[in-house]
């Protein structure tokens, strides 16, 4: 299996022979490097596809974009070529709340019901609350990322380390701080909700809310960890979302 082929708004890794593909939704300043070890673990029958969000790395030219309507729009638009196989998606925090929105659009704009939703550390659409982090100060940006535990091993304490990675951050922060509340609408897939047992933002019966908007089946797992519990429970969690589509409990 190659390593990664960038396609776009994705960065895609080739399966022998493809059965069917997950599209992996980074978190608020995450990018598909974060995710770069996933996509030689689904197996030689799934391709994975991860996203390229615009304004970091490969796409580091391109404006950031600051509403979940503009992302999703985009994200769905450049999944269309990608429809020939059955599909699910798995995003993580910010990530979720897209892939949400993303299964949606498919629904109502393409006619395309996902094989399973996978949802990450992210309360469900409409128990969100909207705020105001993205308007404040660079060191308050770095004390939420810090009470998060994200960035693992990068000090921010570093003048041009900040100016490289905040201005992302601070543009998911405005996507993720003007996103919601919304209804919640039904999607026509399974879903399936992850949450570490220490996530200082999420608790496991906040996601269990996802249910709302889950008419199909709704399944969740606690892993042990925070917010990122993603990092140490990789292969565990992959096992996981491989075992799509998610079912009810």
């Amino acid at each position: 299996m190659k390593f990664g082929i960038d396609s776009g708004w994705f960065r895609r890794y080739e399966a022998v022979t493809p059965r069917r593909r997950v599209l992996i939704l980074p978190h608020a300043g995450g990018s598909a490097a974060y995710f770069r070890l996933w996509g030689q673990k689904f197996g030689q029958d799934t391709e994975v596809l991860v996203a390229n969000y615009p304004g970091r790395h490969v796409r580091a030219s391109e404006p950031f974009m600051l509403r979940m309507e503009e992302l999703a729009d985009a994200v769905t638009e450049a999944l269309l070529p990608f429809l020939g196989l059955p599909l699910s998606i798995f995003g993580h925090s910010m990530g979720a709340s897209l892939a949400y929105e993303v299964a949606l659009r498919l629904e109502a704009r393409h006619s395309v019901r996902l094989e399973g939703l996978h949802v990450s550390s992210r309360k469900a659409p409409h128990r969100l609350t909207p705020g105001t982090l993205y308007r404040e100060g660079d060191d308050a940006l770095v004390a939420e990322i810090q009470r998060l535990g994200g960035l693992e091993g990068v000090s921010l304490d570093d003048p041009a380390l900040r100016a490289l990675v905040l201005p992302a951050i601070r543009a998911d922060f405005t996507i993720v701080g003007t996103y919601g509340p919304r209804s919640a609408i039904p999607v026509g897939c399974p879903v399936r909700g992850y949450v570490g047992d220490r996530d200082p933002a999420v608790t496991d019966t906040d996601m269990s809310a996802w249910a709302d908007v889950a008419p199909r089946g709704y399944a969740q797992q606690v892993f042990p960890g925070g917010h990122f519990y993603l990092a140490e429970q990789r292969d565990a969690l992959i096992r996981a979302v491989s075992g799509s589509p998610a079912g009810a409990r």
